[in-house]
């Protein structure tokens, strides 16, 4: 599996963040090419002091080409163009293969 992680700062206007990204960024994100599932929250919480970001994303696929594939997308594309439109803070991508964990 391949993991994309989106962490984004607070914005200036988290309720425009909000209701922008569930109304319209979502269902972009719903369209996209190989993303097996997918989650998000507002209720960011750091386990100390005061956390440096506002929302995350965690997005699934099968594997690193999977993901490639999918960000070579035009669906990519207009994801990453729409961030504009509600993540005045920006936005932190990562991704990376994820290894299981054994006993």
């Amino acid at each position: 599996m391949h993991k994309l992680v989106v962490l984004y700062p607070k914005p200036a206007d988290p309720d425009h963040f909000r209701d922008y990204y569930v109304t319209n960024h979502l269902p972009l994100v719903m369209d996209w090419p190989g993303l097996l599932a997918w989650r998000y929250s507002f209720d960011v919480a750091a386990t100390t002091g005061e956390t440096p970001y506002f929302a995350v994303f965690e997005g699934d696929f099968a594997d690193a080409a999977a993901f490639a594939a999918a960000q070579a997308s035009p669906q990519a594309r207009r994801l990453a163009a729409d961030v504009a439109n509600y993540a005045t803070g920006g936005a932190v991508v990562i991704n990376y293969p994820v290894k299981e964990g054994t006993d």
